[in-house]
């Protein structure tokens, strides 16, 4: 019952050294909302309505290859990606890289969804051992202008959006002029950073990024134990925990908005409640605690020995530590956790979490009573999950 594939991507020919270039698609009935340099002109093969004598396009991406392409693509003299591989995912609005050198097409913002996200880099101070997206030892500092163009582009009366990494925080000034921008040009848009925090242990770096004030940001720091070698081992860094902790109440000082996210796995599951306990003593000013399931992902798939536990296992753990926080007036919630596999206590907290083009259902799944508020799982989950996974036929009264 897998959820149809959201296609991000596209490989088409690769080009001869011309610059990428980063646009919106649009058709001529919405071009004029945008900025003329900024149109992505998509050709279709079997669409003959695109209008041919539009020249004032910002590039072209068409499935035509480039020996193949009628005349009048040429003639436009418009960076032009030929030969994409799919072209059906698609839509008036989204904004795409063209990468020529490379013959990719990547979505870097899709119309309508609510899990848009910028990631800022692939580098990180981390190397956390269940990490989906591990870093990458690279210098990509000049993708700050990259991101400051996606902001301008995208429209301003997006919802929600995302700023991920690696480790954000690593971009020091060029993330401020991110989150600055996204102040400016989307001042309605609520804006949620995940962050290791460790970074802002330094209090002139956590001022200045608090001094940015976004009316609405929110950073999502994860904290895996109340006691420092259990954190630093799961995130592999010595001196992590210090300095997350130092980070967490410079940034809360400096007025910054903060959430707390605990991956429940098997070297955090058996002491929840402790860290629940520590979380309430000293971070009173996080706004949300997450207890959040596995993603089958990166390094997770590398150390499953050391972190698989069926989240049927430690859901006593779970239950102490979650309704500790809430008896205690913090806001707390569940992600990437199927409702069978939680007590009935727990389904208010659960939520549908999984961004929509990772989020999966299994076969099992089809006919249960909840499916619609139940979060399903990660398509990287659908070899390896919980083996209590089941159909829940009825809700009793």
């Amino acid at each position: 019952m897998s959820a149809p594939v959201i296609r991000r991507h596209t490989y088409g020919s690769r080009g001869d050294g011309v610059p990428p270039f980063i646009g919106v698609v649009a058709a001529d009935r919405v071009a004029s909302l945008v900025n003329v340099n900024d149109v992505v002109c998509v050709v279709k093969r079997n669409d003959v309505s695109v209008a041919r004598s539009r020249g004032d396009y910002g590039a072209i991406l068409t499935d035509w290859k480039s020996d193949e392409a009628p005349a009048w693509i040429g003639a436009l003299s418009r960076p032009t990606l030929f030969g994409a591989e799919h072209l059906e995912h698609l839509n008036d609005g989204d904004i795409v890289r063209l990468d020529f050198s490379r013959g990719l097409a990547r979505t870097l913002y899709r119309v309508g969804s609510e899990h848009n996200t910028i990631f800022i880099t692939d580098q990180c101070n981390s190397n956390c051992l269940m990490c989906s997206q591990p870093p990458k030892d690279i210098d990509d500092s000049h993708l700050v202008q990259e991101h400051l163009r996606l902001v301008r582009l995208i429209p301003p009366t997006t919802g929600t959006l995302g700023i991920t990494g690696g480790e954000p925080s690593l971009f020091g000034s060029g993330l401020v002029s991110v989150i600055q921008a996204c102040k400016e040009h989307l001042p309605l848009t609520r804006l949620h950073m995940l962050t290791n925090g460790r970074t802002f242990c330094d209090r002139d770096w956590a001022q200045e990024f608090g001094a940015v004030q976004h009316p609405d940001l929110v950073l999502g720091v994860p904290l895996y134990s109340d006691v420092a070698w259990q954190h630093d081992y799961v995130v592999q860094a010595a001196g992590a925990f210090t300095q997350t902790m130092l980070g967490l109440h410079n940034l809360a000082r400096f007025g910054v908005r903060l959430e707390i996210r605990v991956v429940v796995h098997q070297q955090t599951a058996s002491h929840l409640l402790r860290l629940a306990q520590f979380i309430y003593r000293n971070l009173p000013f996080a706004e949300h605690v997450a207890f959040m399931g596995l993603e089958m992902m990166g390094y997770t798939k590398t150390n499953l020995k050391n972190l698989w536990i069926d989240p049927v296992d430690y859901q006593d753990s779970l239950r102490e530590a979650l309704l500790f926080l809430d008896r205690a007036g913090m806001h707390v919630s569940i992600y990437n956790h199927q409702l069978c596999v939680l007590p009935r206590a727990l389904w208010p907290y659960a939520r549908k979490a999984i961004s929509d083009y990772k989020n999966v259902y299994l076969d099992e799944c089809a006919a249960c009573a909840v499916l619609d508020q139940c979060g399903g799982l990660f398509k990287s989950g659908e070899r390896i999950h919980s083996a209590h996974i089941r159909s829940i036929k009825a809700l009793s009264v």
